[in-house]
């Protein structure tokens, strides 16, 4: 390199070497910062603070979670109004009923384990677990219709313990069921029963050979890095909230009772926090094979997340444990609690990767109400700052060969180039808009169908020699080109 070139080379790598850092990459701003995100946060805060106040609630935590951050969580309120301790993200509540979710996952390990069958009868693992039938020719109660409340199994024992508050032990409860019988045939109505979740924690306890607590906390807690949860948690618990009663006007909530569930722990005893539930629900977005943190395989956490029961609105229905409902367009998958002194709901929107956690200490607030608002103040920027564009596509000037309209027995489809996609569409279809089918090139003359009653199958060109396109075939199927 001749001299002069060899000292201007060295300027300009000296200038890069020194150049101020706003020249440098500048790092992508946290989710929660971006200005849309940051500007609804600030907003759903000021109602959270406005609507703790108001409502009189005595204290309220919540998390929002996008994919696998908690990008943004906070308290109100208090969590000992006696002590003025405030409430955190950190604070814990009893969840009640999401503890069934829990229960749920274990159940669905040990099925991929290869331990157990969801359609597997429930006395096949307990054999001391015999109902009364209402029907005599009704099938067996399975581990599938427990997660789904679809036993028929009551509600609950019959006993007051909701009221005294005096749990059973789990060998009362043993002792008990025997002498239950069912209200409903299996999958005959939707009935939900706590009855039918303690018995799903005593098959995991049975077939993995493990007490239910040891086991939530070695395979699905510790695992997950819910470091705080507790599976029987106990009033002395370190940073555990004070539950207090229902609110009477113009005077002080009492404070509520503690319950130890006993029994009922797989359906009703943990107590969590917003920091630790939002690992829980940012493993609901996440994909691929078991293992470490992947507590379940992507496929099974789909698999809970589908409808086993549909309610006659179409509009909820319940999964493998979750609670499934549509709001608009949204699906949303989760499941609330309610014990004694505490109310509690995590929802969560797998395809867009957002969920809402929210912690309350008072038994007549309504979590749903908050949940509700942070999707929709919180969820379209969220979003909106996470979409990634898609690039315009751009068509191939070859894909012009196959143009046209092909026929079988005058059932015509018609291949045109729309918006750079080579497309199919249905011409005299009550919506031709509706019945397009994409295609995306895979290889020679063959495309991947996307949409459709065909979606994921290869279509493919047979070609003249003249390299004019005479038959196209989609699946099994095969039309001729007409025109």
């Amino acid at each position: 390199m001749p001299p002069r070139r060899f000292a201007i080379a060295l300027v300009w790598l000296a200038l890069a070497l020194t150049a101020p850092p706003a020249m440098a990459a500048q790092p992508r701003q946290p989710l929660a910062q971006q200005p849309e995100v940051a500007a609804t946060i600030r907003v759903l805060d000021a109602w959270l603070q406005e609507m703790v106040v108001s409502r009189e609630q005595t204290g309220l935590s919540i998390g929002i979670v996008y994919d696998q951050d908690l990008i943004w969580a906070k308290g109100y309120g208090f969590a000992n109004r006696e002590l003025r301790q405030q409430a955190t993200s950190a604070t814990l509540y009893r969840i009640a009923s999401i503890s069934k979710l829990f229960t749920a996952t274990a159940i669905m390990q040990l099925r991929d384990a290869g331990k157990l069958r969801l359609d597997d009868p429930v006395s096949k693992y307990l054999p001391w677990f015999q109902v009364k039938k209402v029907e005599p020719d009704a099938p067996a109660i399975t581990i599938r219709h427990l997660l789904t409340h679809t036993s028929g199994l009551p509600r609950e024992l019959p006993l007051h313990y909701w009221n005294d508050l005096r749990f059973p032990s789990r060998e009362e409860m043993m002792r008990l069921v025997s002498r239950e019988e069912a209200v409903f045939p299996p999958e005959v109505e939707y009935k939900y029963s706590n009855l039918a979740m303690a018995i799903a924690g005593e098959v995991v306890a049975a077939v993995s050979g493990e007490p239910y607590a040891q086991y939530i906390e070695d395979h699905v807690l510790r695992p997950l890095g819910m470091q705080s949860t507790r599976v029987t948690p106990e009033p002395t618990t370190p940073g555990l909230a004070v539950g207090y009663r229902k609110r009477v006007p113009g005077e002080p909530r009492e404070v509520e009772d503690f319950i130890d569930a006993r029994g009922l722990t797989p359906a009703a005893n943990l107590a969590s926090n917003v920091e630790d539930l939002a690992r829980f629900v940012s493993l609901q977005f996440r994909d691929g094979p078991a293992g470490g943190a992947q507590i379940l395989n992507g496929f099974t956490l789909r698999e809970m997340h589908r409808v086993e029961w549909l309610r006659p609105d179409w509009q909820s229905g319940q999964g493998l444990g979750f609670w499934i409902r549509h709001v608009g367009s949204q699906v949303r998958v989760g499941h609330d609690g309610a014990a004694p002194g505490y109310k509690s709901q995590i929802e969560t929107s797998p395809a867009e990767k957002f969920g809402v956690i929210v912690l309350v200490n008072d038994y007549d607030a309504d979590p749903l109400f908050y949940v509700n608002q942070a999707f929709t103040i919180v969820g379209p920027a969220v979003a909106k700052a996470t979409e990634t564009p898609r690039p315009r596509p751009i068509a191939d000037p070859a894909w012009s060969q196959y143009e046209g309209t092909y026929t079988w027995k005058h059932v015509d489809v018609q291949i045109m180039v729309l918006d750079g996609e080579l497309t199919m569409i249905v011409p005299d279809a009550t919506n031709p808009w509706e019945s397009r089918v994409r295609l995306t090139p895979v290889g020679p003359r063959t495309f991947r169908m996307v949409g459709g009653g065909m979606d994921g199958e290869l279509l493919t060109f047979d070609v003249d020699e003249t390299g004019r396109a005479t038959r196209l075939t989609a699946g099994s199927y095969y039309r001729l080109r007409k025109r």
